[in-house]
């Protein structure tokens, strides 16, 4: 998607980090960090949550794009998408370097 200026936009990574902001969901990527897909099933064991809460988050995080569920049989598997991660991450660099140049400006500043 382009802006007015014809400067290609960067993607939301409000969604992201929402979906993010939950130990829960933070836990579900870890589990599917390693690149294997997994059924609600398997995501739920060794978790005091049942498959319905399970299937909640899974929902939230897809809708991000951090997840991608397909149906597999009679099951859903997700796999982890690591690429709105990546987005997200340099969305964080891009703040950061903003910081660090406007504290050198104020380093600069004081230091005359």
């Amino acid at each position: 998607m382009s802006s007015a200026s014809g400067h290609a936009r960067a993607p939301d990574p409000a969604p992201i980090f929402a979906a993010l902001g939950d130990r829960t969901r933070l836990s579900l990527l870890m589990k599917l960090s390693d690149g294997q897909t997994r059924s609600i099933a398997r995501l739920s064991a060794d978790t005091s949550l049942t498959r319905q809460a399970i299937t909640k988050h899974l929902r939230v995080l897809e809708t991000a794009g951090l997840v991608e569920g397909r149906r597999v049989g009679r099951e859903s598997r997700f796999a982890l998408r690591p690429e709105p991660i990546a987005e997200a991450r340099s969305y964080l660099d891009g703040v950061a370097a903003q910081w660090d140049d406007a504290l050198s400006r104020l380093r600069a500043f004081v230091e005359r």
